[in-house]
């Protein structure tokens, strides 16, 4: 037997065989994403590129979970770790069912271009709802459980590879990613873009890393020396494998305008540790051998690489070696896993209004009207980079499995998703919805986007910039629609369906009770039935935060964190980060610290007392935000620290412990240096952010108290 088909070997011995025995043609051939077969060696065709960011996608039949936004809007991290764990059972029964008809085509392998941990720095970039939204620690607490669901926990074996993306610094503007340039300092790039991907890279110890199309302060992302090597490799110690975002390479001459050509820009790519080519512009290698601007070392550098991830996934032993060759395709599409993306879809939704408890509604009510442009669409449940439902539920659907069959209900359009006028043989249906309204006691107006409007370049086909927006509000005639609705007099529900935030100032006060329900998966309906019935209390909270005007907002191409997110912005929000109303009353009391007065560079360690005031099961997620009070550089206004999500009880009482790193106390200084400075800080522990548009709007509680760091000073490594 080959040495390196010893399964008993280390990989490091086995991949060091291997890589011997291969010629340079045989190594560059491993080195593009749609790998050719080497028969001689035993090694396999195989194509890299998977998608999974809430679903195995473009692989057929698949569970459809809520879009990643929404994922993030349980504040649950480990309940998105069973989200991912379920991914991965489904994505292995696939690869093991197109291996055994040796099927290796794209999208049906072990290694999946998921999560994306760019943070949502501007609601604008079409791509965000594809992120775990604005924040630096809730991205990285969502990525580190979605990874470690997706490898799996054997000792030897990866059951998937997970890839975070795209590194880094990028968030839009679609239209010029090929060839834009961010100009941003090592403070905020640390402080803000870079934090999740170094916390993904520690803790979770995740398989490989996706370059992203634009350059970062001069320099190409999948060829930059700053990123990949100083950073990614020497800093933060990566030892996985870097693959470029498709095309990416041929940008560095195209569209950077920094190489001559591909062989070139191929040898600055591999050069500074970008291994695979997703692309074909590795391709050009041999030619740069050739000319000797890359040396044969690097590509074996690369080579060794991406050969280790194969053997850490099993791809060379036999099936009784491999613990996850036995999942089959029962997984797929099971019952289980149908009830797993309905709960993610409850859980994801989040409460932003309910003037009057006016929710939930009596399921046998006598007549509601559902209307919009939303209520009965399927692109709307599904997202983007998704797989193919065999049953999907629409909000249409969910509410008529919901109300008793007395309940009549009235179904009317209203208007087309983006038509902003009615044309000359066109019906106008805001009509037709008016006098459904006029019948009903209660209308459920099912409003927002869609990944036809908001999404990667060239997806979304309907958006006015390559996927971005132009405008934060509801587009078409949607606000006219919910004026004219509004005149009947008839109390409103809007059910919102969008992956970003909308521009609601104008519109909000005609509803007595607002849902975002994001793209919430096959079982959208049924959650979102579940929830306007009270079968389902609301817990989520948002992501990211739903300003009152995009004016309020920087221009869309400064990467600068002034005046952005809820962590430096000084304007107020209509719904904040953080926030989101239930059905129950929290109450928070009892904020005791193991000690007031900590040492520089010590942990804090704490408790609260939550109690339920009302008499309904729901969840309570319990947010801790921290405010340094004598920072020596700009600091956030307050920042995320920790977060849980606790079931209640009826009218139960409970203790929570938190323990707050204390990394979370340093500061990044202007050359990027993490440091703990002596001083004062404050805690604040309750239902949502500390600001004041939360208090107001949640009319509940936060508990707040000071602590003191003594000593000197220390530095640490980020």
């Amino acid at each position: 037997m080959e040495k390196y088909l010893n399964s008993e070997l280390k990989i490091e011995e086995r991949v060091e065989d291997l890589l011997s025995k291969m010629t340079l043609g045989e190594k560059l051939s491993q080195m593009l994403y749609n790998n050719e077969s080497i028969e001689r060696l035993n090694i396999p065709e195989y194509n890299w590129w998977n998608e999974g960011l809430h679903g195995v996608a473009r692989a057929g039949v698949a569970t459809v979970f809520p879009q990643a936004i929404g994922l993030a809007a349980t504040f649950d991290e480990v309940f998105i770790k069973s989200v991912a764990d379920a991914i991965s059972e489904e994505g292995r029964a696939k690869y093991n069912e197109y291996i055994g008809i040796n099927d290796r085509g794209i999208y049906k392998g072990l290694t999946y271009w998921s999560p994306n941990i760019n943070i949502f720095r501007d609601p604008r970039w079409g791509r965000g709802h594809e992120t775990y939204g604005e924040d630096p620690y809730l991205t990285s607490r969502m990525g580190i459980a979605f990874i470690k669901g997706l490898q799996g926990d054997d000792p030897k074996y990866r059951k998937l590879d997970a890839t975070i993306k795209h590194f880094a610094v990028h968030s839009g503007p679609e239209g010029k990613r090929h060839e834009f340039d961010v100009n941003i300092g090592i403070k905020q790039m640390k402080e803000t873009y870079l934090y999740a991907f170094r916390e993904c890279i520690k803790q979770a110890d995740v398989s490989a890393v996706m370059g992203a199309y634009n350059r970062v302060n001069g320099e190409p992302c999948c060829g930059s020396k700053t990123l990949l090597q100083d950073i990614l490799r020497d800093e933060w110690g990566f030892k996985g494998y870097v693959v470029s975002d498709c095309g990416a390479i041929c940008d560095f001459h195209l569209h950077h305008k920094i190489t001559e050509n591909a062989a070139y820009s191929s040898a600055m790519a591999v050069n500074n540790g970008c291994d695979l080519n997703c692309g074909d512009a590795f391709k050009y290698l041999s030619a740069a051998v050739a000319m000797e601007i890359i040396p044969e070392e690097n590509i074996d550098k690369a080579v060794s690489r991406l050969l280790t991830a194969k053997f850490r996934l099993g791809m060379f032993d036999e099936k009784e070696k491999v613990p996850y060759s036995s999942i089959d395709s029962k997984v797929i599409d099971c019952e289980a896993f149908r009830n797993l993306a309905l709960k993610a879809a409850k859980k994801s939704m989040v409460l932003l209004k309910n003037k009057n408890s006016i929710l939930p509604l009596d399921k046998c009510i006598k007549t509601i009207a559902v209307i919009g442009p939303n209520v009965d669409s399927k692109d709307v449940l599904l997202g983007n980079y998704n797989g193919t439902p065999s049953k999907y539920v629409t909000l249409l659907e969910g509410i008529r499995n919901k109300v008793s069959e007395k309940t009549r209900v009235i179904y009317a359009e209203g208007c087309d998703l983006t038509t902003r006028e009615v044309g000359a043989w066109q019906a106008d249906l805001i009509p037709e919805a008016v006098i459904a309204a006029k019948k009903a006691d209660v209308v459920i107006l099912g409003l927002g986007l869609s990944p036809r409007i908001e999404g990667e370049e060239g997806d979304a086909f309907n958006s006015e910039a390559s996927g971005d927006r132009v405008s934060l509000k509801l587009p078409g005639r949607q606000e006219e629609l919910i004026k004219k609705v509004a005149e009947t007099g008839t109390p409103i529900i809007f059910v919102l369906l969008n992956g970003s935030a909308i521009e609601l100032i104008d519109v909000e006060t005609y509803a007595s009770g607002i849902l975002e329900a994001w793209y919430p998966g096959e079982e959208g309906g049924n959650a979102i039935a579940e929830t306007i019935f009270g079968s389902h209390n609301p817990s989520g909270r948002l992501p990211v935060s739903f300003v009152k005007s995009i004016d309020d907002l920087p221009p869309f191409e400064d990467y600068s964190m002034y005046e952005r997110t809820y962590r430096f912005s000084s304007k107020e929000c209509l719904y904040p980060f953080g926030y989101g109303l239930s059905y129950n009353k929290f109450e928070y009391s009892s904020l005791i610290f193991e000690s007031k007065e900590l040492k520089v560079g010590e942990d804090l360690k704490l408790s609260v007392q939550v109690e339920n005031l009302r008499g309904q099961v729901g969840d309570e997620i319990v947010e801790i935000y921290l405010k340094d009070l004598e920072a020596s550089t700009i600091v956030p206004n307050h920042k995320l620290v920790a977060f849980i999500s606790v079931p209640f009880q009826p009218y139960e009482k409970k203790i929570i412990e938190f323990f707050i790193a204390a990394s979370h106390m340093a500061v990044v200084k202007e050359d990027g240096k993490l440091l703990i400075e002596p001083g004062n800080f404050n805690i604040y522990v309750g239902g949502s952010q500390p600001d004041v548009v939360s208090r107001r709007l949640t009319e509940s509680n936060i508990v707040e108290d000071k602590f003191v760091l003594l000593g000197e000073a220390k530095e640490i490594k980020y």
